[in-house]
């Protein structure tokens, strides 16, 4: 069922609390020090004069705030207000109570936008033609047939690669490279917010190459494909007649005239209206592409130098002809339409042109370029949607003017601040209108929505950086809210992000329609002006609308398959957001003076910390035994070695003095739940056996008793799963507990000291300790999290724990360091 209700702080289930009334937050999250504003409303006219902040796990209020503005009407609500809590800057999980509404839970700590950003690549992934990493599979390799030639129309050309532009199978040369350039941007200004458990084809694994760099060189040997010789660039692949259909991209078998599934046409750029069925584009000439192909061979030639200097050489040495011919032919090359009126209606071009030679600039530093480059951003200071109240579709794109920011950070302080000036006129136009709704939010609702609110956080996020300016604070931090879940529907826009929260899930895809998944990381279109909705051909509602009491003549957003308008996710806006996420967790890395991102993961729990570091963590579990307490803590203190200690609730209770004396010591301690729950199969793993009722129940049951030790979940946000068992559905329910999941490191088998004689697994505490060291003479233990049981049966007698001693001084001796789970983990 749709998760449309809030979440119950008593068990973290969903209920409302009370028809007609609502608080919509950020279901991600806050960073201590960012704007924390969320927003009540209201069916009927309501007076608030206060509200709270409660502890989700006590329930107690933390503070009363008054600091609350009326916004008045909106949509069908009667009454709205902005609550702000920002003045609370503590770390834990939440709630709001305004009135008779209650808000989701959500965390307040560092750690909230951790992986996000990588977490966007898995829809770029899946969006890839060619070779296809989701299906393992691969589609299109017949790509594709020259039209609009004037000589070699008909010819087949090797265009394979590059990304599907969103649920239809059309590539487009203005998205794909807008995508390309943002997540270049996103590597070059926070390459530490990246992480690498992906190889260069989409499979699991690491390369030694950031995933975002991987998911750039796939797009750029692409772009390098479309401009295969100087002087001939191609827009985009395929035309409308792709929509045939929910289908897999592997079993397309559109044909375009060379036979069903043999290839797919591919517009060679004339500068000239095209449209091969019924309609025709309004093209007026080639610099809105050249600029997109110059810029991102430039800045691409620069980002993969590191990588694959040979590829960044080819297509560096392209820039500058593309430049060129754009130079030769001023104006917009617009995307082809066929059958239906729909095509990307880009009027700009300037924008291009001027990035390219900004760009071409900071790789060859020929002044001629930058005199380029400020001429063609005079041509259009502001992006012309900014501020306006509609616009056709995709009319001004890219939807952001990075050229603007890259001219606002020139050394030559004229051209540097009149650019700076040309960034703020933009945000300050959106920003009249903002100030009319409850949710700040002044961006027009048009098609495709979101994109533009990407768009608008990437520029409010530069000009901050650039300028020290913050007075646009409070409408970024409402624009970035609003795409997880502080607007109308209470929804975020991300799929699958956050997991434990609402998102879309029947976004219109082929592999929803198909079973075969939903579409993780994918940005959807966002809501639009109901006269679109009702305005487009073929878009309807299948399904019971249960955002229905929050759609309104104004606005509407449809979590239905069959809504391609505002619930359709698009490679381009997905990858947008890549820069403003990777930000924000690096300023999250930041407050917490740890990179998180080199942890590495297994279905969203730690499993190993930096391996780059030749250091170690001791972890140690126990349900109902403390046998080994003795012997262990006098082990560590004579090493002088901190250890993380995880116990049931049952442990807390029965041994005080054991969590008393570990806790004197400065150990950490945590939570190994309640009853020591099986929480997924072992024969498949992705098998739930509990609910996620009965998980927070436990968990919160953990924590009581563990708070009687004087141990908060802000103090132990670390979680070990019983057994060490989990999945991705346990991780996110952790997570939006506010905790996060550490386990050990596999392959050392030290986790096998609690087996028994009579077990067939049985493994002797001289065979534990020899298989450590043949691990670490093979492989190194950097960054392992090696576990040992406190406490084991009577029946075995061989205790590992007291080989403890003779391990540490030999790992020590070998020039590992042990380090405290916080430390190592950041969390």
């Amino acid at each position: 069922m749709k998760k449309l209700f809030c979440i119950s702080v008593l068990l973290f289930v969903f209920f409302f609390a009370r028809a007609g009334e609502w608080i919509r937050v950020n279901q991600l999250g806050y960073l201590p020090d960012s704007k924390k504003i969320a927003v009540y409303m209201s069916e009927s006219p309501i007076d608030l004069e206060r509200f709270e902040l409660k502890d989700a796990y006590t329930h107690s209020t933390i503070l009363t705030f008054n600091s609350l503005k009326s916004a008045g009407r909106y949509g069908k609500m009667q009454s709205t207000y902005r609550l702000n809590f920002s003045a609370f800057e503590g770390t834990g999980t939440y709630y709001l109570k305004a009135g008779n509404a209650v808000s989701p839970v959500f965390r307040i700590n560092a750690h909230v936008y951790d992986g996000t950003a990588d977490f966007l690549l898995h829809y770029m992934r899946q969006q890839r033609c060619g070779y296809n990493p989701w299906l393992k599979d691969s589609c299109h390799l017949h790509d594709g047939y020259i039209v609009y030639h004037p000589t070699r129309s008909g010819e087949k050309i090797d265009v394979t690669g590059g990304w599907h532009d969103a649920t239809d199978y059309l590539q487009y040369t203005a998205t794909s490279s807008n995508a390309i350039y943002q997540m270049m941007l996103a590597y070059q200004q926070n390459p530490e917010s990246f992480g690498d458990a992906y190889q260069a084809n989409g499979h699991p694994g690491s390369n030694g190459i950031p995933d975002i760099v991987d998911e750039i060189k796939w797009g750029l040997d692409w772009l390098n494909k479309m401009n295969p010789v100087k002087g001939m660039m191609f827009n985009q692949i395929a035309d409308d007649r792709d929509h045939a259909g929910f289908r897999l991209p592997t079993r397309d078998s559109v044909d375009y005239g060379w036979g069903k599934g043999t290839g797919r046409p591919v517009y060679f750029c004339t500068g000239e209206p095209q449209g091969l069925i019924k309609h025709k584009n309004r093209a007026t000439g080639i610099a809105s592409t050249a600029g997109k192909f110059s810029s991102c061979f430039a800045l691409g030639s620069k980002v993969l130098s590191g990588f694959y200097p040979d590829f960044a050489k080819e297509i560096g040495a392209k820039a500058a002809d593309a430049f060129d011919l754009g130079v030769q032919y001023p104006g917009a090359c617009q995307t082809a339409p066929g059958s239906a009126p729909y095509f990307y209606e880009e009027d700009n071009w300037v924008d291009d042109m001027q990035l390219a030679a900004v760009e071409l600039y900071k790789s060859t530093k020929d002044e001629k370029y930058m005199k380029l480059a400020v001429n063609y951003g005079r041509m259009e200071p502001v992006t012309p949607w900014m501020g306006a109240d509609s616009a056709r579709h995709y009319q001004w794109y890219p939807f952001m003017n990075v050229g603007h920011y890259r001219l606002g950070n020139s050394t030559d302080k004229r051209v540097s601040d009149e650019f700076k000036r040309n960034m703020r006129t933009g945000i300050e136009r959106v920003f009249e209108k903002a100030k009319e709704n409850p949710f700040l939010n002044g961006i027009p609702y048009i098609w495709c929505s979101n994109n533009l609110v990407a768009a608008l956080l990437t520029q409010c996020r530069l000009y901050r950086e650039t300028t020290g300016d913050i007075r646009y604070d409070e409408m970024e931090a409402a624009l970035r809210d609003w795409l997880f879940g502080c607007n109308p529907w209470g929804t975020s826009m991300i799929v699958g992000l956050p997991s434990w929260g609402d998102y879309p899930e029947f976004p219109h895809s082929s592999y929803v329609v198909g079973g075969i998944g939903n579409t993780p990381g994918g940005l959807v279109d966002g809501p639009v002006y109901g006269a679109i909705f009702n305005g487009l051909l073929g878009v309807k509602i299948t399904e019971p609308d249960l955002y229905a009491p929050f759609q309104s003549d104004l606005v509407v957003y449809h979590d239905d398959v069959s809504d391609y308008s505002t619930n359709e996710p698009t490679m381009d806006g997905t990858a947008s957001l890549t820069y403003y996420l990777s930000a924000m967790q690096k300023d999250g890395m930041e407050l917490s003076k740890h990179n998180t991102s080199r942890n590495i993961e297994v279905a969203g729990g730690i499993v190993r910390t930096d391996p780059s570091k030749k250091q170690l963590t001791l972890v140690f579990t126990a349900a109902d035994k403390a046998d080994g307490a003795d012997i262990i803590r006098e082990t560590l203190k004579r090493n002088h070695v901190q250890g993380a200690f995880f116990f049931t609730g049952g442990f807390y209770r029965d041994f005080p003095d054991v969590i008393k004396s570990l806790k004197q010591d400065g150990h950490y301690l945590g939570a190994h739940s309640n009853d020591h729950l099986l929480y997924c199969a072992w024969e498949n793993r992705d098998s739930t056996l509990i609910s996620r009722e009965v998980f927070t129940k436990d968990i919160v049951e953990n924590y009581n008793l563990m708070a009687k030790a004087g141990i908060h979940p802000a103090d132990a946000p670390l979680f070990i799963p019983p057994y060490e068992w989990y999945n991705e559905e346990i991780a996110g329910w952790a997570q939006g507990m506010g905790l996060k999941i550490v386990n050990f490191t596999p392959g050392t088998g030290s986790n096998a000291d609690y087996t028994t004689p009579d077990m067939k697994n049985y493994r002797s505490s001289k065979d534990i300790f020899n298989q450590i060291i043949k691990v670490e003479e093979a492989d190194g233990l950097n960054g392992h999290l090696l576990l040992v049981h406190l406490g084991t049966h009577p029946d075995r007698t061989d205790k590992f724990y007291n080989r403890l001693d003779k391990l540490i001084k030999t790992l020590k001796k070998r020039g590992y360091t042990f380090v405290p789970m916080r430390d190592a983990t950041g969390y």
